[in-house]
């Protein structure tokens, strides 16, 4: 199977897990399993795959900013790259939502940070992680004037 192939195979796959995200009011259980476990579990069978068919014969490396752009080179290799983020873009959303979940901050506010998190990865968790604490405080205070 080529690089392409995959590549239109696994985006699919995750983009299943980020609705299960969205609808995760309406089935908790199968959002956490979906987007926790299943899916990053393919994602890692199929990085794995890759990167124990492709890493040895691959220019670069991670020892300067060309070598890791030399390293992204080679397609089979960038795509290794890209399932690495796709799996743990999606497992820091199912993280976010169950945390959102457990402190009881409402769905609709969880949202937009899923979608940072979705295009932004380390930016949407920031804005979540922001988000929770200022839910947090403001819960605490609330609680302290009661």
């Amino acid at each position: 199977m080529t690089p392409d192939t995959l590549f239109q195979i696994a985006n699919p796959i995750v983009m299943f897990g980020w609705v299960a995200l969205t609808l995760a009011p309406l089935a908790p259980r199968i959002a956490d399993w979906t987007a926790f476990i299943v899916i990053p579990l393919l994602m890692s069978v199929a990085y794995s795959a890759l990167i124990l068919a492709y890493w040895s014969g691959s220019r670069g490396g991670y020892s300067s900013l060309p070598d890791v752009m030399a390293l992204f080179t080679e397609p089979p290799v960038a795509l290794a790259g890209w399932v690495h983020y796709l799996a743990f873009d999606l497992m820091i959303g199912a993280w976010a939502t169950r945390t959102a979940r457990a402190a009881g901050i409402p769905h609709l506010l969880v949202l937009p940070h899923l979608v940072l998190i979705f295009l932004f990865g380390p930016a949407g968790f920031l804005t979540f992680c922001a988000m929770h604490l200022a839910f947090h405080l403001s819960a605490k205070s609330k609680g302290a004037t009661a």
